[in-house]
């Protein structure tokens, strides 16, 4: 009896979670200290913020040139998400997958939805904030919107809670180090699995 591991198809692993709980802090640890798994870097009209680059943090671009990209279904995913359009490029998820390497995205929940139908096999990964209170004063924090902004976050954090369910795995994000490592666990034992 024998086994090939060697021509093994990479896993697409999905870090979502409402707006402000800590993916991007989370993701970027991760990527620091475990170099195994490629992050895909996804598409925004949004502005870039303070220190983000183009092609590092996001592709920036028009709503023009992202609503022709949709058109081409250049997008595993896309959503219109607080009045801006996010989406993650297709042919650099399906080269890298097919190269045997992990690919992380980090995306919103209706992004996580429309991935889970056409990635059926892809491990969802849910992270959530200690409590709604914990979340709204990470928001404040922030200090980059509006308040009618922040309503509309910690409405839309509060249904999105309630789609755990629909995930594979729950992290907790009380303390970044701990998330991590609960994080690169579900990895390696998702690398490990052995699949039918």
């Amino acid at each position: 009896m024998g086994y090939n591991r060697g021509s093994q198809r990479g896993n697409l692993i999905v870090l979502s979670g409402p707006s402000a709980v800590g993916k991007g802090t989370v993701l970027s640890f991760l990527l620091e200290e475990y170099d195994d798994i490629c992050y895909s870097v996804s598409a925004t009209t949004r502005e870039p913020r303070e220190g983000e680059e183009d092609g590092i943090d996001y592709f920036f671009m028009s709503t023009k040139k992202f609503k022709s990209l949709i058109k081409k279904n250049e997008f595993i995913e896309w959503a219109k998400v607080h009045n801006n359009y996010y989406g993650t490029p297709k042919k650099y998820v399906e080269e890298t997958l097919a190269s045997g390497r992990d690919v992380i995205l980090e995306i919103d929940i209706q992004g996580a939805k429309q991935v889970k139908d056409s990635f059926a096999e892809g491990i969802f990964v849910f992270l959530a904030p200690p409590s709604l209170d914990e979340l709204e004063s990470r928001i404040y924090g922030r200090g980059t919107e509006s308040e009618k902004a922040i309503e509309t976050r910690l409405e839309n954090a509060s249904k999105e809670l309630k789609q755990v369910e629909e995930y594979d795995y729950l992290i907790i994000n009380d303390q970044v180090e701990k998330a991590v490592k609960k994080l690169k666990a579900i990895i390696v034992a998702e690398k490990c699995k052995v699949k039918n």
